[in-house]
């Protein structure tokens, strides 16, 4: 290691293909195919819900706000990201719209479930403290060869 890069803070340094939290080969594959059900999971999920199919591509996009964490610094943008993109919030508000009856929280569950099964299955992923476009998944965008 040099003295520069030695000197170089952590989160300024670009990682390399295999930084340590990201799923790579098989494993990863399985974590696509496992959101990409969950995708058609949620599409389910939001139509027996009486979802309107005019909404659902406005409501997918919505959770993607929670990246806005990001204008403040990348630790806070992380932790916003990864509480909306993770399985917990669809699944806890799905479990209240089955104990209430509510068809809005389960339309709410059904969104957010999809979101992640449809990020997941592209291949966006929780994000690691490195930068954006470091997730569990892999590094997103194109890679340098």
């Amino acid at each position: 290691m040099t003295a520069t890069t030695a000197s170089m803070p952590r989160l300024a340094q670009t990682p390399g293909p295999d930084v340590a939290g990201m799923a790579t080969g098989a494993v990863r594959s399985w974590l696509r195919l496992e959101g990409a059900a969950a995708f058609g999971a949620g599409l389910v999920l939001y139509s027996v819900s009486g979802g309107d199919w005019l909404w659902a591509i406005p409501a997918l996009l919505l959770p993607d706000v929670s990246a806005v964490g990001y204008l403040v610094s990348v630790r806070i943008g992380t932790f916003t990201y990864n509480l909306v993109h993770s399985w917990a919030p669809g699944f806890i508000v799905l479990a209240l719209g089955l104990w209430l009856t509510s068809m809005e929280l389960q339309l709410i569950a059904a969104v957010l479930i999809a979101h992640v099964g449809m990020d997941r299955a592209v291949g966006y992923g929780l994000k690691l403290p490195t930068s954006f476009q470091d997730t569990h998944l892999g590094r997103m965008g194109r890679q340098k060869a």
